[in-house]
C-alpha cells in the first residue's frame, strides 16, 4: 500500500509521515530527496548555474537553496523550469525505492501531488490541513519570513481543494497526540 502524504507549506506533512513511520510504513520524503540528491547532483548543479548564475550558488559551490527559492517563487516561468529539471529524477528515485519493497506500506510526502497530477501512483491521499493563520506562524518559527511563506503557499493548490480531494484528512491543529491519534485511526482502517 502506498499513501500520498499532501497539504500545504507548514501544514505538517513530515510530523504526519514519521506517525505514519512508526506505525510501521517506510517514509519517503520528497522534499529530502531533492535536497539531498537531486539539487546535490553534478548536472543539476550545472543547469542551475547556467540559468542563474553564481548567484544561486555558496561560497562552496553548492546550490543555495534560499537564494534558488528567492528567484523561483517570485517568478512563475523560471519554476516551471526548476520543476522541468528536478521533478523527472524525483520521479525515479521514487520509482528505485518503491521496487526496493513492492508490497510493504509506504508513505511519501509529496506537497505538489495534485498540481502535478500525481494521483495515479498512489493507494490513498491523506491531506495534513491547518488553519493559514497557524500555517503562517509555524513558517515564522522555523525562520521563514510571512511573505515568503505567502508566495510559497500562492503556488500551491488552496488547502481546502486538497482536502476535498482526499481520501483522508488529518486535522493538524492540536497536540502531536491529537494528530498521532488520527494516524492511528487511518492505519487502523486500512488495516
Amino acid at each position: 500500500m502506498i499513501l500520498g502524504i499532501t497539504g500545504g507549506f507548514g501544514t505538517g506533512k513530515s510530523s504526519a509521515a514519521r506517525l505514519f513511520e512508526g506505525r510501521g510504513f517506510r517514509r519517503l520524503d520528497s522534499d529530502q530527496l531533492v535536497r539531498e540528491k537531486v539539487l546535490t547532483a553534478p548536472d543539476v548543479v550545472a543547469a542551475v548555474r547556467e540559468r542563474f548564475g553564481a548567484s544561486v550558488l555558496g561560497t562552496d559551490g553548492a546550490i543555495d537553496r534560499r537564494s534558488l527559492a528567492d528567484r523561483v517563487f517570485t517568478n512563475d516561468s523560471e519554476l516551471s523550469w526548476l520543476e522541468g529539471v528536478t521533478h523527472p529524477i524525483v520521479f525515479n528515485l521514487w520509482r528505485g525505492e518503491l521496487a526496493s519493497d513492492p508490497k510493504g506500506p509506504w508513505a511519501v510526502e509529496v506537497p505538489l501531488l495534485f498540481e502535478k497530477s500525481l494521483e495515479k501512483w498512489f493507494d490513498f491521499i491523506v491531506c495534513v490541513a491547518c488553519d493559514l493563520e497557524q500555517q503562517l506562524a509555524r513558517l515564522e518559527r522555523c525562520g521563514t519570513n510571512r511573505a515568503f511563506a505567502g508566495q510559497r503557499i500562492s503556488k500551491q493548490l488552496p488547502l481546502a481543494q486538497k482536502i476535498e480531494l482526499s481520501d483522508f484528512v488529518l486535522w493538524n491543529e492540536g497536540s502531536p497526540e491529537f494528530l498521532k491519534a488520527q494516524v492511528d485511526r487511518i492505519v487502523d482502517s486500512l488495516s
